[in-house]
């Protein structure tokens, strides 16, 4: 179990974890999950972190098929400006390897946003921590695992 899974399972959270064969060549973690498992992109979500310009360490969770605004997710959190972080840092903070973070479990618990189009959505897919596992969950029960708020974030 990844501690993403562990976190959900202690919090007694309504969850599925949905596993498939991950394809080292692939280019796009997220799109790759929503094929493998059937899914519409809008409702699989991709873990971003990105570095404020205080230096902070800020997680996205947008959908597959869209980018992250670095101008709307600045605005989400009363940032001036957002990049995307190095992968190094990534790892480091989150304990995840990229393609499989999870905002669930991290390392160091990271301030999150989650684009406000998963509320239109029953339940969502986000990493349940490796590249290959995906978790099933409701938005709501997401934000109040990651102390998560919701706004616009894709472009």
């Amino acid at each position: 179990m990844t501690p993403a899974i562990n976190l959900a399972k202690k919090a007694k959270i309504s969850h599925k974890v949905h596993e498939y064969q991950h394809d080292a060549s692939s280019e796009s973690y997220g799109l790759e999950a929503s094929e493998k498992l059937g899914l519409a992109p809008e409702q699989v979500f991709k873990t971003l972190v990105v570095s404020l310009d205080s230096k902070e360490l800020v997680v996205g969770i947008v959908p597959v098929n869209a980018k992250l605004s670095m101008k709307l997710i600045a605005k989400a959190v009363g940032a001036k400006k957002a990049n995307m972080a190095e992968p190094s840092e990534v790892q480091r903070s989150t304990g995840y390897v990229l393609g499989g973070v999870s905002p669930l479990g991290q390392k160091k618990r990271l301030k999150t946003v989650i684009d406000a189009s998963a509320q239109q959505q029953n339940t969502i897919y986000v990493s349940a921590g490796r590249r290959g596992l995906e978790i099933e969950l409701s938005p709501d029960d997401l934000a109040k695992l990651t102390g998560a708020k919701f706004s616009e974030l894709a472009q």
